[in-house]
């Protein structure tokens, strides 16, 4: 059962009349870049019943709306007895209705970012390594890409958990 979508403009007026703005991405992701007002409840976390709201509107927002659009029955399902919506678009949509964020460019990027980076670093370092010191090396990328295949179909990541827990990872007070 899909939730309504709802057009930024839409949104934005129902949450200056009381709705209750919910960012669904995760923490790392709503510090960086957020809709003013949005409270963060990361979509690894709602469960039924998760959010209880004394407004007359709950409106939801990930990205782009398609994490919103995806798990709309769990989010129909953590807010119940109040009508609940999904902005089209998403944070993406928000800015490119010229509507304002909040940017803080001091907090970590998001660990899907890191992880791809640090995938691709390796990856290439391995290449060289195999290529002008031993081929053996070129057995690191494939223990990559396998973690990459891994993570994919299970969406659980082995290097994200260990990337949320390095120090530069942590989220700083705004």
């Amino acid at each position: 059962m899909p939730l309504p979508r709802i057009s930024p403009s839409d949104a934005k007026l129902l949450i200056d009349n009381g709705a209750l703005l919910i960012d669904i991405r995760e923490l790392e992701e709503h510090a960086r870049e957020r809709i003013p007002g949005s409270r963060n409840h990361p979509l690894t976390n709602l469960r039924e019943g998760t959010i209880s709201a004394n407004a007359p509107a709950v409106i939801f927002h990930c990205k782009s709306g398609n994490r919103s659009a995806l798990n709309a029955r769990l989010l129909a399902n953590a807010t119940k007895d109040v009508d609940a919506f999904v902005i089209d678009g998403g944070i993406d949509g928000w800015k490119a209705a010229g509507l304002p964020i909040v940017k803080d460019s001091l907090q970590p990027i998001e660990l899907d970012r890191q992880v791809h980076i640090v995938a691709g670093i390796i990856t290439l370092i391995a290449t060289f390594l195999g290529y002008f010191i031993n081929p053996v090396f070129y057995g690191v990328s494939a223990v990559v890409a396998v973690a990459l295949i891994i993570t994919g179909m299970t969406g659980s990541s082995a290097i994200k958990k260990v990337m949320r827990v390095m120090p530069w990872n942590k989220i700083h007070a705004s």
